[in-house]
């Protein structure tokens, strides 16, 4: 059989070509099979349609079931919680070549302080920040955090979807998601043939290659394998190139028709931009130093991970599901770099610190284990899931700590110089962390229109940490149960109205790589109160969302002001907000997806001493939050196999330091695209990314409430790509 077309965009011809519109609009809103209603016009947009033929959902998905927001399997509709879903096909239909970007261009109210050194795992969402608040995930298995830093995985050509959870989910996944979690879910085999390739090239030399193929093998076998492959000269000089390959294969054997046995792997290879950040001059960016690398010229930082998974899922009746996945993750890091820079105005020379030296080998093997049982309780319908999650990492990290080296360069014409290393590199501390949780879920179903959702998990990590320089050792353990309680009330079929109550908690600092100071400190502690709507209108077509929220987090862990390395538990953070998203298909020709993140954050109690004085943080805005966040996408097809689209994404200002002296200013981005279908079967499209050439910070870095460099994000650039299915 042959591949189908990348998208559906051919012309039947006369009323057949306006009914097969109507019915693939109708499939991309989850309602194949309602009544056609009045005839529609010729011409489909790519989004909906290239979503629609990949059976990923389009638009906000409310209908779509998904195991992140619930391990029941619930569509968002039936879900008490707040849950984008992120079609991969979304995401590379609007240039979004990375995780991070397709999350902080479509997910609502997130956005990233990730820099290239540190990977992609630097989230923000509803008032929090970082890898310790903002969980991540690959296919529902947690990713454990060596030292801040999650990198894998980062490319978007194998992902079926993304879904971001927003609000406290440490019921659902442990420790580390006060703030939510972002679940990649990657292709699976498939048992219909399809082959995809593509080509693209753009400014600053980049250059893209993926390949994607899967189908049966026999009529009990498929696979599935992907592989893509990126490299670019780079925007800032010098040593702004990267380059990175991702592979992954899957095979599944429907051993019955009841079960489904799956091993797959992952490889991923990185080398991304040396880049740290661009100094200021006075409180901003100099045109004249904007496209500087002030890195060192034998600078590196290489990440290689492999990810092998086993999964079974056996259905011995339709109402018993369960499911088991085992797991092995191998990371391996490396970095060598300069990475703190500022301008002095004493000597007009830019100074040059910290000379790190660091590499990660980290390995997870884990497995999870759930069974599903739907019934009756009482004479009402209801659904049971419990299970279990175990894990056991190792992480050994080798450095030159302490960290030393100075250096000043003139701002421009300058000679990079190499690696200064004090201390030399060596071995400094291996953990075991082992992870065992219990967790158990449960919906029942009142009445047609009424429902209540409970889930529990009870979490016991223990730490064991070998200092390899001093031959000191400690052990930790940590306890913690999370809960939440949801009811959704259905006023019709299409609408939802909800209400939940959900606790939280974070680690102390990254688990695996927990230091001395902070082994005695508690765990942080959170809790949520959310209240929303969502629903369907217009047959489908537009699918909408409202949300309001309250957060409180407890035991804040801080750095010391002006104490390198030192840290202390601190008082109280809060914040509260509305959320809002709609996604309506206005014509055939039409569609908009938009939304709207408002948000107050504030410490509520933070005070610390510095030079012997107490000083008060109470009412402040937390570093790195944003408080206004808001994505925009316009899509027409103005001619037969032609559309157009326009994204805005606008994040506001950000603050760099505790007393928030050190701003860094809002920005709006605007990205562009325009497709020609060329063929049924090819795909030509052009990308501009950061039309105006907006200079605009990701993060940025503050020393005594002055801010001393920030981190730029991408300027104007253009790409090119050519798809081809076979």
């Amino acid at each position: 059989m042959p591949s189908p077309p990348l998208s559906l965009t051919t012309r039947p011809p006369g009323r057949t070509r306006a009914r097969l519109a109507r019915r693939l609009l109708l499939a991309a809103a989850g309602l194949a099979g309602c009544p056609e209603g009045a005839e529609a016009q010729e011409t489909v947009t790519l989004d909906t349609l290239s979503v629609a033929g990949s059976g990923a959902p389009a638009g906000l998905a409310l209908r779509a079931p998904s195991r992140s927001a619930s391990r029941l399997g619930l569509t968002p509709l039936e879900t008490p919680a707040s849950l984008d879903v992120i079609a991969g096909e979304t995401a590379r239909l609007r240039g979004q070549n990375t995780v991070v970007e397709a999350v902080t261009q479509n997910a609502t109210g997130i956005t990233t302080i990730a820099s290239p050194g540190n990977g992609n795992g630097a989230f923000t969402a509803r008032g929090f920040a970082g890898p310790n608040s903002i969980q991540q995930l690959y296919d529902g298995t947690r990713l454990f955090v060596g030292a801040g830093t999650v990198n894998f995985p980062f490319d978007t050509w194998n992902v079926e979807r993304i879904e971001v959870l927003r609000g406290p989910a440490s019921v659902l996944y442990g420790d580390g998601a006060i703030g939510g979690i972002v679940n990649v879910v990657s292709k699976k085999p498939v048992f219909v043939p399809l082959n995809e390739a593509r080509l693209g090239l753009g400014t600053d030399g980049v250059a893209r290659l993926a390949v994607d193929s899967g189908g049966p093998i026999g009529e009990s076998m498929a696979y599935r394998l992907n592989v893509s492959g990126n490299r670019a000269g780079g925007w800032i000089t010098p040593d702004g190139d990267l380059r990175n390959l991702a592979v992954s294969g899957a095979l599944t054997w429907r051993a019955t028709p009841d079960l489904d046995l799956t091993v797959s792997h992952d490889y991923g290879f990185q080398e991304p931009a040396r880049y740290w950040g661009t100094p200021l001059v006075e409180g901003r960016i100099l045109e004249s130093l904007r496209f500087n690398n002030y890195n060192i010229r034998d600078s590196k930082i290489l990440w290689q991970d492999n990810w092998t998974q086993a999964r079974a899922e056996w259905r011995p009746s339709a109402d018993v599901t369960i499911r088991n996945t085992a797991y092995r993750l191998q990371s391996r890091r490396h970095w060598r770099d300069v990475e703190q820079y500022a301008f002095n105005r004493g000597t007009g020379l830019i100074d040059r610190s910290d000379y790190i030296e660091i590499y990660h080998q980290q390995e997870q093997v884990g497995n999870r284990f759930d069974a599903a049982v739907r019934g009756e309780v009482f004479g009402f319908r209801n659904e049971f899931l419990a299970g279990f999650d175990v894990n056991a990492i190792r992480f050994r990290h080798t450095n030159n700590a302490p960290y030393g080296g100075e250096s000043s360069v003139p701002p421009t014409g300058y000679d990079p110089g190499l690696f200064i290393n004090l201390a030399g590199t060596r071995p400094a501390y291996a953990t075991r962390t082992s992870q065992a949780s219990v967790f158990a879920e449960d919906r029942l179903i009142l009445s047609d229109r009424l429902s209540l959702l409970a889930g529990v998990r009870y979490d016991a990590p223990s730490l064991h940490r070998d200092d390899l320089r001093a031959g000191t050792s400690f052990d930790r353990d940590f306890r913690s149960v999370s809960y939440r309680f949801g009811a959704v009330y259905n006023p019709t079929p299409d609408t939802a109205l909800y209400a939940q109550y959900a606790t939280a908690t974070d680690p102390v600092g990254s688990l695996i790589s927990l230091s001395q100071s902070l082994a005695n400190f508690e765990l942080s502690t959170g809790r949520q109160v959310e209240v929303g709507a969502k629903g369907l209108f217009w047959g489908g077509l537009g699918e909408w969302t409202l949300a309001g929220y309250r957060i409180v987090k407890d035991n804040l862990i801080s750095a010391v002001p002006g104490q390198p390395g030192v840290s202390t538990q601190v008082g109280q953070q809060s914040s509260q907000g509305f959320e809002a998203a709609v996604s309506l298909q206005i014509t055939p020709l039409w569609r908009v997806d938009a939304n709207l993140a408002l948000l107050h954050a504030q410490y509520d109690a933070f005070s610390q001493t510095v030079n012997g004085a107490v000083i008060s943080y109470a009412g402040r805005q937390p570093v790195d939050v944003p408080e206004r966040v808001a994505n925009f996408w316009l899509n027409y097809a103005f001619a037969p196999s032609w559309e157009a689209r326009v994204g805005v994404q606008y994040v506001g200002d950000t603050v760099s330091d505790f007393g928030n002296t050190a701003r860094r200013p809002d920005y709006a981005l605007v990205n562009l695209g325009l497709d020609h279908q060329v063929t049924p079967a090819s795909r030509l499209s052009l990308r501009v990314y950061n039309l105006f050439d907006k200079v605009y910070a990701v993060s940025g870095n503050a020393v005594d409430g002055i801010g001393t460099n920030w981190l730029l994000g991408r300027p104007r650039s253009f790409e090119v790509a050519y798809a081809v299915s076979f």
